[in-house]
């Protein structure tokens, strides 16, 4: 039985990666900010899990119950999934508040979730730590570039923190999802290639999170449009992405 901590799990990719270690008999901590769907979760899985109630960009109630899930014992695997987006215009004055909260979800609670754990992985010389980057982090989208900024922030600090953590045993793993069937996605105006029922991309997440690998994109189709993507002039690129439907805007 492993011992896994993740944000995020009131819903979406987060609540998909519990029920998947929850059924492969893991010990779970789940992490996000509605009680009741939090409540409604665990008590849906096979197996004693914690739960906490907590708002990721709140670094002390997350420190919090990282410290009291390690009380119990070791910590095999973090995954820092909780992330938010909302289409934002830098003309558009009110939008920076929302575009503060996309970063500080998604960016810097991904660090405020891996710092508590660093040091107990290093004693022991084992652990996995799990950031969520995306598709959208490989060019910028017009309309969302809190939450493209946001992701390709991700991968780097992901990557600047496997590079420090290399020779410590612990690995550090990117998931770059592509189109995933999850709340967040219900309501994009535009279509979304490949898109993938949120089981199939927890099983595949948690296939790459075991193996260490330090980076890989959901599903594999995807991999090949990201590559494509950075390969795109970009006088061509903006030609046809500023004719792209772009997600609503917070009002």
């Amino acid at each position: 039985m492993r011992r896994v901590f993740i944000t995020g799990a009131s819903s979406g990719i987060g609540a998909a990666l519990a029920l998947f270690y929850a059924r492969r008999g893991d010990r779970l901590a789940l992490l996000g900010r509605r009680r009741d769907a939090l409540l409604a979760l665990r008590d849906s899985l096979p197996g004693s899990h914690r739960i906490y109630v907590a708002d990721v960009r709140d670094r002390a109630a997350l420190h919090a119950a990282a410290q009291d899930f390690l009380a119990e014992g070791p910590v095999d695997i973090v995954i820092a999934s909780a992330g938010i987006s909302a289409g934002t215009l830098t003309e558009e004055l009110d939008d920076f508040q929302v575009f503060e909260s996309i970063v500080a979800t998604n960016l810097n609670a991904t660090v405020a979730t891996f710092e508590p754990f660093i040091a107990s992985m290093k004693q022991r010389g084992a652990g996995r730590l799990a950031g969520i980057a995306s598709v959208a982090a490989v060019r910028g989208l017009p309309g969302a570039g809190a939450y493209s900024a946001s992701k390709a922030a991700v991968r780097t600090y992901c990557e600047s923190l496997r590079v420090e953590l290399s020779r410590t045993g612990i690995k550090v793993v990117t998931i770059a999802p592509g189109f995933i069937q999850t709340p967040m996605t219900a309501h994009n105006p535009y279509k979304m290639p490949f898109l993938m029922p949120v089981d199939r991309f927890a099983e595949q997440a948690a296939a790459a999170i075991d193996k260490g690998v330090s980076y890989k994109v959901i599903p594999w189709q995807m991999a090949g449009v990201a590559r494509l993507l950075g390969l795109v002039p970009d006088r061509l690129y903006d030609y046809f992405a500023f004719k792209r439907k772009r997600k609503p805007r917070v009002h």
